[in-house]
């Protein structure tokens, strides 16, 4: 009996490692991708086989300095599990939010990209004015701004987490879930692409061509049962980690 706890203990601190090197990689890409704002935004992890704990960024930490190590295990109650480090609570706030309303999400990225909050500024939304578009459009909702990630706010966010897996947080940025890293990172990839060419495309001041609601739809069930597979993201993700490694990004430490 010894031997089989010990060994399920072994599984456990495997996988969380395993966890842990592909969330700092998922922070090396979007510093890759220039989807950062200094030290302030924030990526999430859920923890393998533990109900109530997440991984996220040290505060003060820039993305392209993360590592496995360095990232802060915590419950839901706002305790740090292991040694003390600093945490953005606003961070804590929004993810801890999503996971308690989300039982099925294993991952959350949260932006504070120039395009993205221009999107979430505008009356409009996005638009299906892209191919890059409806891959987002048809699970997608929007969350109305109440302050900078407050306690308070916690269950709202939850709340709009319960609608679908893209959200557009008015005036503040966009939010991705995932059943894995991967899913969630696509998402995150479509959803920022889709505001940087809403941006670019009104900024021409020209009327904008809308696609189709036939081909929307069309496109939209195609979409749903692609993102409904269970590797979905991973064949963009190992091509990701190949160029992490190429570049010699030290985040497996």
């Amino acid at each position: 009996m010894a031997v089989t706890e010990m060994k399920s203990a072994s599984d456990r601190n495997e996988a969380e490692w395993e966890t842990r090197c592909n969330l700092a990689a998922l922070y090396r890409i979007l510093d890759h991708l220039r989807m950062t704002d200094l030290v302030y935004t924030h990526m999430s992890a859920r923890v393998p086989g533990e109900d109530n704990t997440f991984l996220i960024n040290r505060y003060g930490d820039l993305f392209d300095e993360i590592t496995a190590s360095s990232l802060v295990k915590m419950d839901f109650n706002g305790n740090i599990v292991g040694d003390p480090a600093r945490f953005n609570m606003a961070g804590f706030n929004i993810h801890s939010g999503v996971y308690m309303a989300r039982p099925d999400v294993n991952c959350v990225i949260h932006t504070h990209t120039r395009a993205g909050i221009a999107v979430g500024a505008s009356e409009r939304g996005l638009l299906p004015i892209s191919q890059h578009s409806l891959v987002v459009l048809n699970d997608l909702a929007y969350h109305d701004y109440g302050g900078p990630g407050t306690l308070e706010e916690r269950k709202e966010v939850g709340a709009s987490c319960t609608e679908a897996n893209n959200i557009i947080m008015r005036n503040h940025g966009l939010l991705t879930l995932g059943e894995s890293i991967p899913s969630a990172f696509k998402r995150m990839y479509y959803l920022e692409q889709s505001c940087q060419i809403q941006t670019a495309a009104v900024a021409l001041n020209e009327p904008l061509v809308t696609i189709r609601d036939d081909v929307q739809h069309a496109t939209f069930e195609l979409m749903q049962k692609n993102q409904s597979a269970p590797d979905y993201g991973n064949f963009e993700w190992e091509s990701l980690l190949r160029m992490l490694e190429r570049q010699g990004a030290a985040y497996r430490c």
